[in-house]
């Protein structure tokens, strides 16, 4: 297998950090729009000569399909921003290469109704073309981070080997993680984070299908393994709530993220004063007026999440909560995956939280070279055996876990 990894940055370099250990792959391309970030990644992994860095414009997509030709690359892996997903994946069809990433193409609110109908969902430019990947035998894997990814694998293993009948499925998402010397600061990118958390959050229910709800609605406490505890949870619109009832039969599922009441309601400020949007304005610079995104500025005004880990102290959690029936009887469980930051920074010098989305997509891409996984169109982590990611998972030194509720 020949890999173009698309982004250097924190999950991208803690991708290389994870794939250096393993056997499995040819080569891997890591391409960034900065080319000093590619070279210090390939650098840090103490010369492997499987690893070469590259300059590459993600939204350019005629650059990308000439380099995946050039290094004769069979997979695309996007450790982008969302913002990216479709040149990518159209590259990546051009080149006749497969594609994964760890975020659907973006959504767009209901004109009228933003807060009941969905408008454009996450992912529904990806499944428009899901007929002409299939068609030429290529596989988009989509949504194989963490969340989306491992626990979409966790819905799909929960079908298959826990439940006769599954009612409800809930991504639940929370953590612990403190940072030294900083009020605000996120543990992974602002932009991604912005998104998904003021979008209308969706919901999918049996027999309604999708629908949306207001940000931050239904507030929960769920209680997290493993030390972390208590965590107030809220609806937010995650690519799961879109993936799962597609393969796996349920009446309900959500996603709810314990984002803690400062967090949300300074995403609420950062709303309020326009600073989420993504539109340019136009400011005053040095040479003249400059067109500049407010949710960019947000995002350069704030630590980079990569070099946050030696700041950063505790624990995250991502995991799916299932409650259905089995052998005529009710059951309830959550499958979760918990990665402490002390650990991830002495073994992998990765936080916490970018290094359990990058494990995901390693894992994912070892069960494509090996043909444990295979397909061909746009798929989600649940159209494939849960059983052998979580054994591979298990094998990379990451166990997961379950609890009976």
């Amino acid at each position: 297998m020949r890999v173009l990894l698309v982004g250097a940055g924190g999950v991208g370099g803690a991708i290389t950090r994870i794939a250096t250990r393993r056997p499995f792959f040819e080569a891997m391309v890591v391409a960034d729009y900065d080319p000093a970030r590619a070279e210090a990644a390939v650098a840090a992994l103490g010369g492997d000569a499987r690893f070469t860095a590259e300059q590459v414009d993600a939204g350019d997509e005629a650059a990308v399909t000439r380099l995946l030709a050039w290094h004769r690359c069979d997979v695309l892996l996007n450790a982008t921003d969302p913002r990216f997903v479709m040149p990518l994946f159209r590259a990546a069809r051009t080149a006749g290469a497969a594609y994964v990433d760890m975020a659907m193409s973006l959504s767009r609110p209901h004109a009228e109704r933003p807060y009941e109908e969905c408008g454009v969902k996450l992912g529904d430019e990806q499944f428009a073309q899901a007929a002409d990947w299939e068609k030429e035998g290529l596989l988009a894997l989509v949504g194989m981070g963490v969340e989306p990814g491992l626990s979409d694998v966790f819905a799909r293993y929960a079908a298959d080997e826990l439940f006769d009948a599954i009612e409800e499925i809930g991504i639940r998402d929370g953590a612990n993680l403190t940072v030294d010397g900083y009020d605000f600061a996120p543990s992974f990118s602002i932009w991604t984070t912005i998104e998904e958390c003021l979008n209308p959050p969706v919901v999918y229910e049996r027999g309604k299908g999708w629908f949306t709800t207001e940000p931050f609605s239904e507030p929960e406490v769920f209680d997290f393994p493993e030390g972390i505890g208590p965590v107030e949870c809220v609806n937010v619109e995650h690519e799961e709530v879109l993936l799962v009832p597609r393969w796996v039969d349920v009446r309900r599922v959500t996603f709810k993220y314990g984002l803690g009441r400062e967090f949300v309601e300074t995403l609420r400020t950062l709303h309020l004063l326009g600073l989420d949007r993504t539109d340019p304005v136009t400011v005053p610079g040095p040479d003249g007026p400059v067109a500049v995104s407010p949710r960019d500025v947000v995002a350069a005004c704030l630590p980079d999440p990569a070099t946050l880990g030696e700041r950063m102290h505790g624990k995250t959690c991502a995991g799916t909560w299932v409650r259905g029936v089995k052998d005529g009887e009710p059951r309830e469980v959550y499958l979760y995956h918990v990665v402490d930051n002390q650990w991830s920074m002495t073994e992998y010098g990765s936080q916490a939280v970018v290094w359990q989305t990058a494990i995901n997509p390693v894992v994912a891409l070892e069960l494509l070279a090996t043909g444990a996984w295979s397909g061909a169109g746009v798929l989600g982590p649940e159209a494939f055996s849960a059983r052998p990611f979580l054994d591979l998972l298990t094998d990379y030194g990451s166990p997961w876990g379950m609890r009976e509720q």
